[in-house]
Parts: C-alpha cells; sequence; structure tokens
C-alpha cells in the first residue's frame, strides 16, 4: 500500500509548519524521516495519522484520500508519537485490552493478537505489572504494543528511541528491524546511525520544504564533492611541490607542521586509486607514516550541510508545542512566535 503526500501545507495561524511538500512511501519501503527541531516532521506525521488536517494538499493511502477516508487509513495505521501516551496506572494487560475495545477489536481475535504482540515486542514477562512501574525501555515496548496490536499494514514511528540509553536504543533498534520485515514503515529520528541502520530511504525536512530525498547511498554520493586524503608523517622537508607534479590529481588543501615535528597534510585527490600512489611515494623516500585515510561524507555531515542555515528558533519551537494542541492554542503560539518560520 503506497502513501503519497501531494502539495502538503500545515498553517498553525500565520505560521506555515509545512509548506507544500511532495514524496511517497513505496509498500515495504522503511522511511527515515529526518529534520531539525521545528522543520514540521511531527507536523507531517500528525496530518498523516489523522491527528491533524491539512491545510492544503493530500495525502493518499493507496486509493484512498486523508480527507474522505480518514478512518480508513487509521485502521491500517499503527502510530507511535515522540511523546508516548501510556495510562501508567493500568497494567500492559489492561491497556492492551482498552486499546483492542478502543479499535474494535473482538475479545477472540484480542487473545491471539496479545500473544503475537507480547512476544514481538519483548512483554512476556511484564504483562501484567503495571505500566509506571516498568523501564522507559519497557515503556517504548508497550507502546509500540499499542501500535502493532491491531497487525496494522503501516507503521508510523515518532523519535522512537527518544531518551533511551545505548543498550535500550539496541533493543528498539532489533525491534524495529523486525517489525519492517513485512510493514511498511516511516521512523523519524534525530540518530543519524539508526536512520542508516535500518532505513532504505531518507527524506530530509527543513523549515517545512523537502531538502533531500534518497537513499543513503545517493545522498552520499551527491554530497561527497572533492576526495580528500589526510596523512601524518615524519620528514625533514615534505616535498609537497615534487609531489604534486609526481602523482597525477592531486593538490594540497592544508599544511602544517606538528609541534611533535610531524606533517599533516590534506591532499585533494582524484579517487581512491591515488592513495597508494601517496603511499608508495613516501615509502619511498623513507618517511616514517603514521597515520593516512580517507576522509568520508557521512549521513550526519549531509544533515548539518542541509540544515545548518539559519533558522527562526523561537517560531520553530513554537510550531513543535503548538502542533500537540488545539486551533486555539497553535494561532496563540503563532502569535507568540510572530512570523513564519
Amino acid at each position: 500500500m503506497m502513501i503519497e503526500i501531494d502539495g502538503l501545507v500545515k498553517d498553525y495561524g500565520s505560521l506555515r509548519a509545512v509548506d507544500n511538500i511532495h514524496f511517497q512511501v513505496r509498500e515495504g519501503e522503511i522511511l527515515g524521516f529526518l529534520g531539525p527541531n521545528g522543520a514540521g516532521k511531527s507536523t507531517t506525521l500528525r496530518v498523516l495519522t489523522g491527528y491533524l488536517s491539512p491545510t492544503a494538499g493530500t495525502i493518499r493511502v493507496g486509493d484512498m484520500d486523508i480527507r474522505r477516508h480518514s478512518r480508513a487509513i487509521r485502521q491500517r495505521l499503527g502510530y507511535l508519537p515522540e511523546h508516548n501516551p501510556l495510562y501508567t496506572d493500568m497494567t500492559v494487560y489492561d491497556f492492551l485490552f482498552f486499546c483492542a475495545e478502543v479499535r474494535g477489536i473482538p475479545l477472540h481475535r484480542f487473545r491471539r493478537e496479545l500473544d503475537r504482540t507480547v512476544s514481538s515486542c519483548g512483554l512476556t514477562g511484564v504483562v501484567h505489572r503495571k505500566i509506571g512501574t516498568l523501564s522507559k525501555g519497557y515503556r517504548q515496548r508497550v507502546g509500540f504494543a499499542q501500535a502493532i496490536l491491531h497487525d496494522p499494514q503501516i507503521l508510523v514511528l515518532d523519535e522512537p528511541t527518544s531518551g533511551l540509553d545505548p543498550n535500550q536504543i539496541l533493543e528498539i533498534r532489533r525491534l524495529i528491524r523486525e517489525l519492517g520485515r513485512d510493514k511498511t514503515l516511516i521512523l523519524s529520528s534525530h540518530i543519524m546511525q539508526e536512520v542508516q541502520a535500518v532505513c532504505d530511504r531518507i527524506v530530509i525536512i527543513d523549515r517545512g520544504c523537502i531538502a533531500a530525498d534518497g537513499t543513503t547511498e545517493d545522498l552520499l554520493r551527491q554530497y561527497e564533492g572533492v576526495p580528500v586524503l589526510e596523512l601524518e608523517f615524519f620528514a625533514d622537508d615534505p616535498m609537497l611541490d615534487a609531489m604534486c607534479e609526481a602523482i597525477e590529481g592531486i593538490s594540497v588543501r592544508t599544511a602544517q607542521q606538528l609541534p611533535d615535528g610531524a606533517w599533516k597534510l590534506c591532499l585533494n585527490i582524484p579517487g581512491d586509486d591515488t592513495q597508494s600512489s601517496v603511499y608508495a611515494w613516501i615509502r619511498a623516500r623513507g618517511w616514517v607514516l603514521r597515520e593516512m585515510y580517507r576522509r568520508r561524507v557521512t549521513l550526519e555531515g549531509i544533515f548539518r550541510r542541509i540544515t545548518m542555515g539559519e533558522a527562526s528558533g523561537e517560531a520553530s519551537n513554537a510550531i513543535e508545542e503548538a502542533s500537540g494542541e488545539t486551533p486555539d492554542a497553535a494561532e496563540e503560539a503563532s502569535d507568540t512566535a510572530g512570523g513564519d518560520s
């Protein structure tokens, strides 16, 4: 079931949180949806999941439109918001039973789905414990459980590992991979390693607009620029001019002599093959090579390059706060922010 977002706009009063965005999510795909705070990520996901109405544009899930078929679309979606809403005085069982009743799941089906859900989310040993007594990692698992209890075709996860410790993050990441085997999944996260590890494709949103769209490999190739080789070696004279003449295509980007006498160079190089030529040049002169590596662009570096422009911080924060409130509260927040983001 494909998701198609076409010309989506969402305003909070005079404040535009999402500005005419277009992208698709293919069936069975795991999409990473990235952006800085206030970029419009959560707003987009809330419109997709039916919690907010679009100002303009449309979202289609299969052949259904979010305006006309909101309830039918929500029946096919599982949603874990950034701030996991749980009733902490309930046991895990009671909470999931309540969620099943809200979704209209009959009792005989609930019993079957409960076993599957508890097993998938690793909740077997805590089903009859109160949610308030669980660790944050287990509470997040309960959030996953309510999102998949009705066996949805699409999962929308907004910052699912926010606030978790490294061990808990690894556990949740494994769970996301398992759930992504047979579902279409949209994952919003600030953790670049997480996105790179589990996502098939990445969409980056910045200040309400789509700034990048592609696989990790596509983005790395697009933003790599001129390859750079960094090296440190000991030599009385680094012979930079002679090196550049002898090795085709290289040029010195920076050169400095370190306090211990070693030379540190950054070289622009035409490609990976040049690295062996530089190594051979240094070895032929009997110099001692201490370090040499190809500087590679990272997903985090790409994200920073795309989103480092000056942002309206107060307005961005107001968007995030307002997007979870009533229209009146949203308008009040936009007035407080004072202008478009």
